[in-house]
């Protein structure tokens, strides 16, 4: 009898340790497919939906539309929707030739008008004159290049929402969310399906909306799938001013509008582009820069201009983009830094003038026995039409830092007026600088509730003789808002010892909800604390 009872408790005992074994790991974005990521640095972003034959905002005019207007919307648009111009294999060469690893493109926005060939709805780019798949067509071609493929997908349904009676509208109007409408969680599921099973792998999905139990959805479809925005910070037409901790991928249009803007359009300069994408790897993050096709199907021509302008510099210089990290410091006034094992990447933005030699002196680069400084894209042995100049790159490590003499030798415009950044490659190097430490503590309400005290610790003022500590506070975006919230600065204190500091912030509203961090401003870098609730 013992036998069999002690037989009993071993058969039980293993069931339980093999239950453990085999249960499924917690949903999220696998940590090693998120690192690759950012190692592809820069990415192609494209807006497009039915209403682009119109040239105005993606769908966001049928919110507060009237119902004469909401009816042509969804029955006389589709019959114009006509991209006979497309030519998705250009766009993915235009893509490769600019150095961007990687796409997402909007398979469905907030209208609800599927760009694929979609059983839920016949709101979709087979019930149109073009009709044909569209988001197969670009997987293919954006593949053949060996650029990874993400998706944008819209929670929000204004087709569906105007069907079922309800306010056509996002959050935070109530009562438009998939979670709180069970059909049309259900809708977007069955659509997410679809988009995950019949297109292969999919490296990326980006849910612009409430994300809850569709990112979970993801991740059980396709588990090394990396969701971007609804679980990493995804900043919107803008580049935070202090670096944010882990992955990140700012979303910026080229002009002013996501979709095409026939008139009335501004854009940023190819330069612009250039060194925006240069501040964003240097603060640790992704770039996803926007096109919008034209109606036709091609894409605009100053789109297209401003990407090949890219193009040459990325050509020339991708190597200080792709598979980079943060350096010790973002940048030293013009200079701004990323780095790949010991090897940094010095990348100048100030003016530098053809067959000139330019001096620098870095101070949080150290060069060791082993380094070599080379400009990217050059040998340094020749100068065009001038045998008697070898711009070869000279160095040397001083009391104040590394000082380095190089010249801008490549000819990238007949004129010589290439107007783009130099970058500096040094090898073997490493840094001189130690960070300050600074750490958000708590913060609460005073009694009177329009008031706070918020407390944060100084931890090491990185080899400073003083350092400035301060706070910044907003009020807390709501989940579904990406828009960016100003931060309120506090009165800077000056430290020249470690330990906690406070301050109390005034004018607070009573029903609204604060977050906060602790900031410290060094002479030669400003850090911030994680952001804290005030409740």
């Amino acid at each position: 009898m013992k036998t069999r009872i002690l037989l009993t408790v071993i058969v039980l005992l293993a069931c339980v340790n093999v239950s453990f074994s085999q249960a499924s790991p917690p949903l999220g974005n696998k940590p090693e497919r998120v690192e690759w990521l950012r190692d592809l640095g820069f990415g192609m972003f494209i807006h497009w939906n039915v209403d682009g034959t119109l040239g105005g905002v993606i769908s966001h005019s049928m919110v507060g539309a009237s119902e004469d207007y909401l009816q042509r919307y969804v029955n006389e648009l589709p019959k114009l929707f006509n991209p006979y111009k497309y030519k998705p294999d250009d766009w993915a060469m235009l893509a490769k030739l600019a150095g961007m690893k990687y796409v997402v493109f909007t398979t469905k926005h907030h209208a609800g008008f599927c760009m694929w060939d979609s059983k839920t709805t016949s709101f979709n780019s087979m019930n149109t004159p073009y009709g044909k798949d569209i988001t197969k067509q670009l997987v293919a071609a954006f593949r053949q290049q060996g650029i990874a493929v993400g998706f944008y997908f819209s929670p929000d349904d204004f087709l569906w929402l105007w069907k079922n009676g309800k306010p056509v509208a996002r959050a935070p109007h109530p009562g438009v969310t998939p979670q709180e409408n069970k059909a049309l969680m259900e809708y977007d599921k069955a659509q997410i399906k679809e988009l995950l099973t019949n297109y292969g792998p999919i490296d990326f999905f980006f849910i612009d909306g409430p994300a809850e139990s569709l990112r979970e959805y993801c991740w059980e479809l396709q588990p090394n799938i990396v969701v971007t925005r609804g679980a990493i910070a995804t900043p919107e037409q803008y580049i935070p001013g202090l670096p944010l901790e882990g992955a990140w991928e700012a979303n910026l249009t080229m002009g002013t509008e996501w979709p095409y803007k026939p008139t009335n359009e501004t854009y940023k300069s190819g330069q612009d582009l250039i060194r925006t994408l240069i501040e964003t790897r240097a603060k640790g993050g992704n770039l996803l820069l926007n096109v919008g096709p034209k109606p036709d199907g091609e894409l605009p021509i100053q789109q297209e201009d401003r990407l090949r302008e890219v193009a040459l510099w990325m050509f020339v210089n991708q190597e200080s983009i792709h598979g980079t990290r943060p350096w010790s410091v973002t940048n030293e006034g013009g200079i701004w830094f990323t780095r790949k094992g010991d090897t940094v990447y010095a990348i100048v933005t100030d003016a530098w003038k053809y067959g000139d030699p330019k001096t620098m002196t870095l101070k949080t680069v150290a060069a060791t026995k082993d380094s070599v400084v080379s400009v990217l894209g050059q040998t340094g042995e020749i100068l065009e039409y001038r045998p008697q100049v070898v711009p070869r790159a000279k160095w040397e490590q001083t009391a104040d830092g590394l000082t380095i003499t190089a010249y801008k030798a490549q000819r990238l415009y007949t004129n010589n007026q290439w107007p783009n950044p130099v970058v500096l490659k040094i090898t073997n190097a490493k840094s001189i600088f130690e960070p300050p430490q600074i750490v958000t503590l708590t913060g609460s309400r005073n009694a009177d509730k329009t008031s706070a005290t918020l407390r944060g610790r100084l931890d090491h003022l990185g080899k400073a003789p003083s350092v400035e500590v301060s706070f910044q506070y907003r009020v807390k975006p709501e989940a579904t808002e990406f828009t960016d919230r100003k931060w309120i600065d506090t009165e800077k204190i000056l430290r020249t010892v470690t330990g906690e500091f406070s301050a109390t912030i005034s004018g607070l509203e009573r029903n609204n909800e604060y977050e906060f961090r602790a900031i410290v401003k060094h002479p030669l870098i400003t850090l911030t604390g994680k952001e804290v609730v005030v409740p």
